[in-house]
């Protein structure tokens, strides 16, 4: 194996002097403090600060946000309130004592009337259910949005402001403010079988939204989803706390199971009636996403066929429901689905984004689907489409030009050949609120080891207006910590494969000791552990380590995002195999170093990483000493339809591609201390992939050890939950590693 030096390969994370802590002198090093779980999971004393409840205003000059129960607002250049747009005791309901205690808000287009909504519950990661309020800003009229019982989903208002939508009991209503009259659009929702103008839980969890309705521009119309979800098969998880446990069952569809029937319909406001649009005879297929466009009823489908290779923009006529595909765009393994595709005004052109070259970059189409041009290109990608100034042509994204670990804001015109960056000049990583005029934008700059900064930046050329909040207080405090300087790393594998990597190191390292590593890794496709920005909680978990004497390393292997199609998508059909070998590879590496203990390597993970956790103990067993696997997958055979065969096929299809890389196949093989842990209230990944691969090790005669949190979902939190999980992980590491 032929790998270069660590010491050859490091460099450290630059930063504008302005925003890393000041180096104390050696005296006072030796007098900083360590990190607690106290400080990390109880008393916030890291939290970082943003700027909260920002909402962009329609003008951009101004935004919004909840302040003690009024909504203010305020100048964007200056971050100060400038007036009460509505106070608490205008949200007081006739005959109530005491205002409403509202929770979110949203404008209509003019920002006349407002919506608040109270009592928010949260359902799946995307969804909840709220009681909705309209308030009249002119009248100071607050009054509920809805006279039935029951609370609301996704309220949204109509482009001209006269209406309302929502959904109640997996039904679609509208609802006329003048007149306050409501109109049922649907009324056959039914509990896990039809749902209407919302999606079902898979839809949700893998194509990242849950609102299944949307307004036309002239708000005569409102497409929406219908779920038949009635042949899909039920999963059943126990509610513990009363003598006889719930039972809480829902529609989630495993891998090779039957998935929902889905359909596109159009309802007529003016005529009460709706429209269903043609999306093609197959049923066994996903539509993840509508859009209007600017041309008047005209609906924009996305249609995609099961095995996820072949994405169809579909136009149809909300009117007669006549379709036609306009663009397609295929990929030998699998196309992602994301949020790139913009109409342009004039109804003759529109932006999408496609890996067609190897890399995800920006292309511009006529509305007949025939290519006009591509307005980027190079071996970087684009990662978010931020927004688009029709007035002067030009579109807003995010890349990773700069480098993989880093993500930059730039801005490039239709013609594709002015491309200039907004972001300042540097490292690190900018997250990008852009205003609707693109005449301002929110900046969320970090780098590792270095928290956010919040600032305000000019549209046009990425001058800084103010900072906003630049979280001096935390970089104070972590200056009176022990904290180690994250390194970055490459190394080329046994295969030739140069893989990105970090590591710290306790501050008071010395190079002639041995040190024991503990590994951080998620590994999902697509995903990136190793990132030039602040870490957050793991993060300082990873400090309160290397305090302990430990080295901590994430190594970002094949399957991972920002390299490339071909590096992502490298680990398709066999999801697991090569993962499995580039961290087995990472744990080889760290071996060759003078300073680290080949025999003391472990390994964590949460989610994908838990499962990845599971392999590399028993695929790799005699590289790694121990593991904790938090919510793993342990059996693709368990998990659902669209994220599993996106990345596997179905397993009727490649049954190998399933059990090959399944540790439940390879118990017998685990060697190491294994922490298995798991929520029983887990939506997700369900508590079934532990239970089995307990079963599995069981009958291998295996010894583990397994920690379950009751009724916990995948996040595993609430309460003081994520302090008793990170006390048990912690001194599992010192008594294991």
């Amino acid at each position: 194996m032929k790998l270069r030096s660590l010491g050859l390969a490091l460099f450290l994370t630059t930063a504008s002097p302005a925003l890393l802590p000041a180096t104390a002198p050696t005296a006072q090093a030796q007098q900083k403090q360590n990190i607690t779980l106290e400080d990390i999971w109880q008393k916030g004393t890291f939290a970082a600060k943003s700027v909260p409840g920002f909402n962009w205003m329609k003008d951009g000059r101004f935004y919004s946000s909840l302040s003690q129960g009024s909504l203010v607002q305020h100048d964007v250049t200056t971050g100060q309130p400038v007036q009460t747009l509505v106070s608490g005791q205008d949200l007081t309901l006739p005959g109530q004592p005491q205002p409403l205690p509202v929770d979110g808000y949203s404008f209509n287009a003019d920002e006349t009337n407002i919506l608040f909504s109270t009592d928010t519950e949260p359902i799946y990661r995307r969804s909840s259910k709220s009681y909705f309020y309209v308030y009249d800003r002119a009248s100071k009229q607050l009054t509920p949005l809805s006279k039935t019982a029951g609370k609301q989903l996704y309220a949204t208002f109509s482009p001209d402001g006269k209406r309302v939508a929502f959904v109640r009991d997996n039904n679609l209503f509208v609802t006329d403010l003048a007149t306050r009259q409501e109109t049922a659009v649907t009324t056959d929702g039914a509990l896990n079988k039809i749902i209407n103008g919302g999606t079902d839980w898979v839809y949700e969890e893998e194509f990242s939204f849950a609102q299944g309705f949307q307004w036309s521009p002239d708000s005569r119309y409102v497409a929406y989803y219908t779920f038949d979800e009635s042949q899909v098969p039920e999963y059943n998880m126990q509610e513990w706390g009363p003598l006889y446990p719930n039972d809480y069952r829902y529609k989630y569809p495993k891998a090779g199971e039957k998935n929902s029937i889905v359909s596109i319909s159009a309802y007529d406001v003016a005529a009460g009636k709706s429209t269903r649009m043609d999306v093609g005879p197959e049923t066994d297929q996903y539509i993840p996403r509508i859009l209007w466009t600017q041309t008047p009823e005209l609906l924009s489908i996305q249609r995609l066929n099961r095995l996820q290779n072949k994405l169809e923009i579909l136009h149809a006529n909300a009117r007669t429901g006549q379709s036609r595909v306009v663009l397609t765009d295929t990929d030998k393994a699998y196309v992602d689905i994301t949020d790139d595709v913009r109409y342009l005004k004039g109804g003759r052109e529109f932006l999408f984004t496609s890996e067609q070259d190897g890399y995800r970059h920006l292309y511009l189409y006529n509305m007949n689907g025939k290519l006009v041009r591509q307005l980027t290109k190079g071996s970087w990608e684009i990662t978010e489409i931020n927004g688009f100034d029709e007035q002067n042509g030009q579109v807003y994204f995010t890349s990773t030009e700069a480098s993989p670990l880093q993500r930059h804001l730039y801005r490039v015109d239709l013609k594709g050949r002015r491309k200039v960056r907004l972001s300042e000049a540097g490292a690190g990583t900018d997250v990008v609120n852009l205003s609707p005029d693109t005449r301002y934008f929110l900046n969320y700059h970090s780098e590792a080891g270095v928290p956010t900064v919040v600032s305000l930046r000019s549209g046009q050329n990425g001058k800084l207006v103010k900072v906003l909040e630049d979280n001096a207080r935390l970089r104070e405090k972590l200056s009176q910590y022990n904290l180690a300087t994250p390194e970055f790393f490459t190394f080329k594998t046994s295969e030739g494969v140069e893989l990105n990597g970090q590591m710290l190191r306790p501050t008071n390292f010395d190079a002639t000791k041995k040190y024991p590593v503990l590994m951080h890794v998620y590994g999902g496709p697509g995903s990136q552990t190793n990132a030039d920005s602040w870490g957050g909680s793991n993060y300082l978990w990873h400090q309160l380590l290397t305090q302990n004497g430990y080295l901590v390393v994430i190594v970002d292997g094949r399957g991972t995002g920002a390299r490339g199609s071909d590096f992502k998508k490298s680990t398709y059909a066999n999801l697991g195999k090569l993962e499995t070998i580039d961290q087995g590879e990472g744990a080889q590496y760290l071996a060759t170093l003078p300073y680290v203990d080949k025999s003391r390597i472990g390994i964590w993970g949460w989610s994908f990483g838990g499962y990845m956790t599971t392999l590399a103990l028993t695929k790799n067993a005699d590289l790694f000493k121990m593991g904790i696997a938090v919510a793993p997958v342990t059996n693709w055979r368990y998990y659902d339809t669209v994220y599993t065969e996106r990345f596997l096929k179905t397993p009727q299809q490649n049954p190998q591609g399933y059990d090959d890389n399944s540790p439940v196949q390879f118990a017998d093989q685990l060697k190491g201390k294994l922490l298995l842990v798991h929520g029983t209230g887990d939506d997700n990944v369900h508590f079934q992939n532990s239970v089995a691969f307990v079963d599995a090790m069981v009958k291998a005669n295996k010894d583990f050890q397994t920690l379950y949190y009751p009724n916990r979902n995948h996040g595993i939190y609430g309460g003081n939950t994520r302090l008793h999980l990170y006390r048990q992980m912690t001194n599992f590491v010192l008594q294991n590693l």
